[in-house]
């Protein structure tokens, strides 16, 4: 008997339902936990990202949340589930990481990043970078560290901070707009489950259960993961922290990320990345993504591991080198095959998505039902706005990029950035907004922006620095399905983000100046970018030399294989159809695109969690039961992660404080 293709998929969808009642989240309470979050938890996250190159956000969102909630009770007043989403979102946002290296803080960060970036330049294109990026190395901004200096201001056409701003209300508005369209067409369309949505949905309802005092088996199963997450957190983040304050190396009992065995098994297994992930964190992951897909992931990561060596046989992958470890084989193997052939598989995750789209357009013209279609239809008391009112803005912001990267290159290609903004990064955000709806993952498409600026003919390097059009909003689809199952209106989410603007310009403002005062960036006391950094800013300058008559052209045009993106791409269409013909959930295929992204080091644990949760947790408490637990269990964990994470890094920068302050 042939199982119904979206069984599984349609079973994670009615793991929480959507409430019949939508209340509006923002209010006092939450103006005064978007300062807190703004002047506690932002500078302990900037520290932590320049440290470890993560954030405080799993601190920053239960911390604050279980805070306000306790004063919430000793005040006799209760935060409904719709506020306790709110202050978590605005958490998640003001300690986010953004940029190729992960700061925290706000866009401010990226202005450290880009001064350094020009500074390490090599010294015949030092000059050709113009100063709206970052101001010249012999600058007296840059000797003095600081932000007070005319040069950040004060540039032709625009000063790099007038820049930065003017990006980030663009960035807004775009991510807003089209986010909001693609979950119309992904969740009220074509009713995907959003695997991941309900982990933030699920514990803020189970806090908020604990602040109206009917607390359930929510508020239970959140707190045994929050205890496992300080007791795992303890070992994993909180004696390496500690550690690094009075060593000159941090103690690390579990390997931090990995435990990498390449370099031990290639005279067997040549070309494959192996090793395992340290972080429990990954498990918990297993539990909650639908079954199949791990599989179908774990499928991948294994290919990985046992087809390589037969393409190294086989001379398919002639840059690995032995003596490689997990990511310099992963590099080589990407670029002598697996890119190629995951950008593919990504296109047919994009032709299996307009197949989905035109049969939704068929379906909703045969019924003729009013008010359905394509983008469903939304239930009432949402704060939906029109769909094309979100498209036309999106199209508004778009054209306000247009214009500034004309003036700002004059001399590049027009079309190619109109071709950005209105059709590739439309196309790839609806892939991706798909493959989270049914994965919770995204699926990249590599090395785009390179390739154009490469093969368009432009010479020179402003165009690298340009605020391009080019982005990926297919996550925000997640967060809307998110808003969407703790019954807060959507205008919450407008209200949230208008008072998070002025809250992460002026504090990010603030405390990126006090910690590029404490040391330079980078340095011994910023372990984690006096790393990777300088690493970053090599391969950023290879690729940017490449429109300077560089050799690195060439070398993306080997990298580049029409036959195997064929092949990846007839890979991704046969299997889909083989799966549907044969009764097997089709989600496999999904997973293994998103498991061709993935170190095996990350899919392993992951798989244990599937099987663990499967087959025996499944049966011991009730399928139906364990599917309800699960997002709460991730929640938990790393609420309590977060919690040793927030302790340790304040201690760490208090101890940096105190260093630079002896008195």
């Amino acid at each position: 008997m042939r199982l119904k293709e979206d069984q599984e998929l349609e079973e994670y969808r009615a793991l929480m339902e959507t409430p019949e009642k939508f209340e509006e989240g923002f209010g006092w309470n939450t103006v005064i936990g978007a300062l807190f979050i703004g002047l506690v938890m932002m500078p302990g996250s900037i520290y932590l990202s320049l440290m470890t190159g993560t954030s405080m956000g799993p601190a920053a969102e239960w911390v604050t949340i279980i805070l306000f909630i306790e004063v919430a009770k000793r005040s006799f007043q209760v935060m409904t589930r719709q506020q306790v989403y709110i202050l978590y979102y605005i958490a998640g946002g003001l300690t986010a990481v953004i940029g190729v290296v992960a700061l925290a803080g706000g866009p401010f960060g990226s202005l450290i990043w880009a001064q350094y970036l020009r500074a390490s330049a090599p010294s015949n294109l030092i000059a050709e970078v113009p100063n709206w990026v970052a101001p010249p190395p012999t600058s007296e901004a840059i000797h003095l560290r600081t932000f007070f200096h005319r040069d950040w201001w004060i540039a032709k056409p625009l000063g790099p901070i007038a820049l930065m701003l003017i990006g980030t209300i663009l960035s807004k508005a775009a991510w807003l707009s089209f986010g909001y369209t693609l979950f119309r067409l992904t969740s009220d369309g074509e009713k995907l489950p959003f695997p991941m949505a309900p982990i933030a949905a699920q514990g803020a309802t189970a806090l908020a259960e604990s602040s109206s005092k009917t607390e359930t088996w929510r508020w239970r199963v959140f707190s045994i993961a929050t205890m496992m997450g300080i007791g795992f957190g303890a070992i994993y983040v909180g004696i390496p922290a500690l550690s690094g304050v009075m060593l000159v190396r941090p103690v690390q009992i579990l390997p931090i990320p990995w435990i990498d065995f390449t370099q031990g098994t290639e005279r067997f297994l040549p070309a494959a990345p192996i090793g395992i992930m340290t972080n429990a964190g990954t498990i918990f992951m297993g539990f909650v993504l639908p079954y199949w897909m791990v599989v179908g992931s774990f499928a991948a990561g294994m290919a990985t591991i046992f087809v390589n060596p037969i393409l190294q046989v086989a001379g398919l992958l002639p840059t690995w080198q032995p003596g490689m470890d997990t990511i310099s084989t992963q590099l080589s193997n990407g670029i002598d095959f697996w890119i190629s052939f995951g950008i593919g598989t990504a296109f047919s995750v994009a032709a299996l998505g307009f197949y989905k789209m035109y049969r939704s357009w068929m379906e909703a013209h045969k019924t003729r039902t009013k008010g359905q279609g394509v983008f469903g239809s939304p239930p009432e008391g949402r704060g939906d706005v029109p769909v094309v009112w979100a498209v036309v803005t999106f199209l508004a912001t778009t054209v306000g990029y247009v214009v500034l990267c004309r003036v700002l290159v004059p001399k590049f290609n027009i079309w190619f950035i109109i071709f950005f903004g209105f059709i590739w990064t439309p196309l790839q955000s609806y892939v991706n907004a798909r493959m989270f709806g049914l994965t919770g993952q995204f699926v990249p498409f590599p090395f785009v922006r390179e390739a154009t600026f490469i093969l368009s003919g432009y010479q020179g390097v402003k165009i690298w620095f340009a605020p391009i059009p080019l982005a990926n909003y297919g996550a925000q689809a997640q967060r809307f399905r998110e808003v969407e199952l703790t019954g807060n209106k959507f205008t919450s989410v407008i209200k949230a983000e208008l008072l998070m603007f002025p809250i992460m310009m002026v504090c990010g403002f603030i405390f990126w100046t006090f910690v590029w005062k404490l040391n330079p960036i980078p340095s011994v006391a910023y372990p984690y970018c006096q790393k990777i950094w300088p690493y970053q800013a090599r391969m950023s300058w290879i690729w940017m030399s490449s429109t300077t008559g560089t050799e690195t052209a060439q070398i993306f045009r080997e990298t580049i294989k029409p036959w195997v993106m064929g092949g990846g791409f007839v890979f991704g269409l046969g299997s889909y159809m083989l799966l549907y013909r044969i009764g097997w959930p089709v989600v496999l295929i999904y997973g293994f695109i998103r498991g061709m992204g993935m170190f095996p080091h990350q899919v392993i644990p992951q798989m244990a969690g599937a099987v663990l949760g499967r087959y025996y947790f499944a049966r011991r408490f009730g399928e139906k039961e364990w599917r309800q637990y699960t997002p709460v269990l991730a929640a938990g964990f790393a609420c309590g992660m977060g919690l040793i994470a927030m302790c340790t890094i304040a201690i760490a920068l208090v101890s940096q404080s105190i260093k630079e302050f002896p008195f």
